[in-house]
């Protein structure tokens, strides 16, 4: 099992929903309102006068066979908007009650 942590521009919010339905992943935990900026480019997201959009993110454990599927849908969602700030991380989880 992975975690899988998924911050994004609040436009995506209802897209990324989506995808975790049709894939049948139900379980997960989302922060809206969450502040950050890109490592590489894009605009920064502080809800502020300067910068006023905000990020949310996700963070759902996934089955070791829907990792990769669920980066990929991540990824070509990310690549038609590049610039508004969407990216996924995993981890290993080793124990879950």
């Amino acid at each position: 099992m992975k975690a899988v942590f998924i911050t994004y521009n609040q436009a995506f919010k209802d897209e990324l929903i989506t995808i975790l339905d049709r894939m049948s992943l139900r379980g997960f935990t989302m922060w809206d309102e969450v502040q950050g900026r890109g490592s590489e480019k894009g605009e920064p997201h502080y809800g502020d006068h300067a910068w006023p959009t905000m990020n949310g993110a996700i963070l759902t454990m996934v089955e070791d066979s829907k990792v990769q599927p669920l980066l990929e849908r991540i990824h070509a969602l990310d690549k038609g908007y590049e610039l508004q700030g969407l990216h996924a991380f995993t981890w290993a989880i080793e124990g879950m009650v």
